[in-house]
């Protein structure tokens, strides 16, 4: 093995396999990808590993299009403490509407349903309206010969 991994909670492994199924790789897609030696069998046995050897780890990062210091340094744990620190309430640190730079996130689905019916209801009203308007027009044309 050509390297040493500094955190001990990291096992390479796992983190593998946690980055193949978060890009929906398959382990028969990702040996078939390695070449010829490769199988299904024998992908699970790596992602069981702790510490993969580092010319595999760099194939398997090239394969994912991922940097392989991605997978060797990956923390669970980090990664968490990350989010929980960042997100309180359902909101970010640097905005309390519950919107990030790319768009709006919509955290409560019985909120935005009763918006939707709301407009709905709102819409069918003009359509009334209009509805009652084109039958008094009609009706003056009508009346009107």
């Amino acid at each position: 093995m050509a390297h040493t991994t500094s955190n001990p909670k990291i096992h390479e492994g796992r983190n593998l396999k946690r980055f193949r199924e978060l890009f929906n790789y398959k382990q028969d897609a990702l040996a078939f990808e390695l070449g010829e030696d490769w199988n299904q069998q024998k992908i699970s046995l790596l992602e069981q590993k702790e510490k993969i050897d580092s010319d595999i780890l760099e194939q398997v990062a090239a394969i994912l299009k991922i940097p392989a210091e991605a997978i060797r340094n990956f923390d669970e744990d980090q990664a968490i403490n990350i989010i929980t620190n960042t997100y309180h309430d359902h909101s970010s640190n640097n905005s309390n509407d519950n919107s990030f730079n790319q768009g709006t996130i919509n955290l409560n689905p019985i909120e935005k349903i009763i918006q939707l019916h709301e407009e709905k209801i709102a819409l069918y009203e003009r359509m009334l309206k209009e509805k009652d308007e084109m039958m008094g027009r009609l009706e003056r044309l009508i009346g009107g010969k």
